[in-house]
C-alpha cells in the first residue's frame, strides 16, 4: 500500500528534499543526524510531555459544536488548539524545537513569523528556557499583528522588522535564513511551518503530531471509534494541518480536507492559494508548489490572514493534493470573514482568521447525518480583532 509519510531521503512523493547553499549544508546535516535520536529519547519525551501537560495545557479539548453541526448536518467536533498557552498550535512545535536546540548545544534561537503566533510561541519557549531569541517579521505583518509584536517584546525577544519584498512571511523566512547562514555554529533556526529543507517538514510534523495523537483517543472516548469520517484543517505552510493529519495519513477511511487562502480569488494575482495556482519549484530549500511566474520568479502572495500569506506550501500537503489523498478548497477573504462571524455567533468561539478559512469550507461539503467531522481550530481570534472590527457591519 502507498504511504503518504516521508521517505528516508526526505521526500513526500516528488516533493521535499534539501536544496540549501553550501554554507547551510553542515547545519541541515547536523540536524538531520541528531533530531530523531534526541526527540525519541526517553528523557526528551519526559521533559517535553511534562511541559505540554503542565505548561501548554494539553490535551486540548475535542468539543462537539452542536449548533454548527445542526446547520451543516453532521457531528462536528472542534479540536481546540486555540486554548493552548499562547493561543495557538504553534507552542507545540516551538517548545519542542527549543528543547532540541538546547540538547544540540545551540545557544541562540532565531525564528520567522507571519501572524505572530509562532513568534510569540518561540519567544515564550526561549523565555522559559533562558535563551536569547530574535524573531524576523515583515513590516506589513507587524502593522496588522501589533498585539503579538508587543507580546514578543514583553517576553524578551528582539523583533526584527523586514522591509524587503511584500514585507510578509516569505520575506521574514528569507531574512531568517540569511541570519542562519551568517551564524551556523551557535544558532538554531526554529522553523514555524512544515516547510523548508529536510528535516524541517518532518521535525515540525513530529512536534505537531500530538494533535492527531490526542484526536485518536478523544474520539474513541466520545464516539467509540478512533477515526473520523472527515478531518479538516487550514493550510498555509502547513504545521497545524500536518499535525492534525499525522496519524491519519494512511487511514483511508478518513477523508482529509484542506483550506488554503484564496485572497481575492485563486484566479487573480491577489491570492495565496498555492495548491490551486502554483507550480512545482524550489522555495526555502524544498521542492514544493510555489506561486511563480514563467521565469521562476516568486510572486507576492496575498491574504487577509497573515498566517496563510505564503507563496508555497509544505511538501507533505503538496503530495496529498497531487495524489488526491486530500481535498483542497480555496477560500476567499470574504468567505473566511463570514465563517468567523458565524462561528462566533453560533458557538461563542472567536477563531483566528487562519482557522476561519477551514470553517468556510463547511458550506462546500456534503455530509451525511451520521458523519463524524473533526475540524482543527488552530488559533484564537484575539490577534485579528482589528481586522474583524473593520468588517463588523458586513456580517
Amino acid at each position: 500500500m502507498r504511504s503518504y509519510n516521508i521517505d528516508q531521503d526526505g521526500y513526500y512523493g516528488e516533493f521535499g528534499g534539501a536544496y540549501v547553499p553550501e554554507v547551510l549544508y553542515k547545519c541541515t546535516q547536523e540536524l538531520r543526524k541528531a533530531y530523531v535520536g534526541i526527540i525519541e529519547s526517553p528523557d526528551f519525551q519526559a521533559e517535553y510531555r511534562s511541559l505540554l501537560r503542565d505548561y501548554v495545557g494539553r490535551p486540548s479539548p475535542l468539543y462537539e459544536a452542536k449548533r454548527l453541526g445542526e446547520k451543516y448536518g453532521a457531528h462536528i467536533l472542534l479540536k481546540r488548539e486555540d486554548l493552548n498557552h499562547t493561543g495557538a498550535h504553534k507552542i507545540n512545535n516551538a517548545l519542542g524545537q527549543a528543547l532540541l536546540a538546547r540538547r544540540m548545544g545551540k545557544t541562540r534561537i532565531i525564528a520567522e513569523t507571519g501572524a505572530g503566533q509562532h513568534g510569540v510561541a518561540t519567544a515564550t519557549a526561549c523565555a522559559l528556557l533562558d535563551m536569547p531569541c530574535r524573531v524576523y517579521m515583515g513590516k506589513t505583518d507587524i502593522a496588522r499583528q501589533q498585539p503579538n509584536v508587543e507580546r514578543m517584546k514583553m517576553l524578551g525577544a528582539e523583533v526584527y522588522p523586514v522591509s524587503s519584498g511584500n514585507m510578509t512571511l516569505k520575506d521574514a523566512v528569507n531574512e531568517a535564513i540569511r541570519d542562519w547562514c551568517c551564524h551556523p555554529a551557535d544558532t538554531f533556526y526554529v522553523m514555524g511551518s512544515a516547510v523548508g529543507p529536510h528535516p524541517y517538514p518532518d521535525l515540525v510534523a513530529r512536534m505537531q503530531s500530538v494533535i492527531s495523537e490526542e484526536i485518536k483517543w478523544q474520539l474513541k472516548e466520545k464516539v467509540g471509534r478512533d477515526y473520523p469520517d472527515y478531518l479538516m484543517a487550514c493550510v498555509g505552510g502547513g504545521s497545524n494541518a500536518i499535525g492534525t493529519f499525522y496519524h491519519y495519513l494512511d487511514e483511508m477511511r478518513t477523508h482529509l480536507v484542506l483550506a488554503e487562502a484564496g485572497g481575492m480569488g485563486y484566479e487573480t494575482p491577489q491570492t495565496a492559494a498555492t495548491i490551486h495556482s502554483g507550480s512545482v519549484g524550489i522555495l526555502h530549500g524544498s521542492r514544493i508548489l510555489v506561486l511563480q511566474n514563467k521565469d521562476g520568479q516568486i510572486l507576492e502572495p496575498y491574504s487577509i490572514s497573515a498566517g496563510l500569506d505564503y507563496p508555497g506550501v509544505g511538501p507533505a500537503h503538496c503530495n496529498l493534493a497531487k495524489t488526491h489523498r486530500a481535498e483542497v478548497f480555496s477560500i476567499n477573504d470574504d468567505e473566511a470573514l463570514r465563517a468567523a462571524y458565524e462561528m462566533t455567533r453560533l458557538e461563542g468561539i472567536i477563531p483566528a482568521l487562519e482557522s476561519a478559512h477551514i470553517l468556510a469550507a463547511l458550506p462546500k461539503m456534503k455530509f451525511q447525518p451520521d458523519d463524524i467531522v473533526v475540524l482543527t481550530v488552530s488559533g484564537r481570534g484575539d490577534k485579528d480583532m482589528t481586522t474583524y472590527l473593520k468588517h463588523v457591519n458586513e456580517f
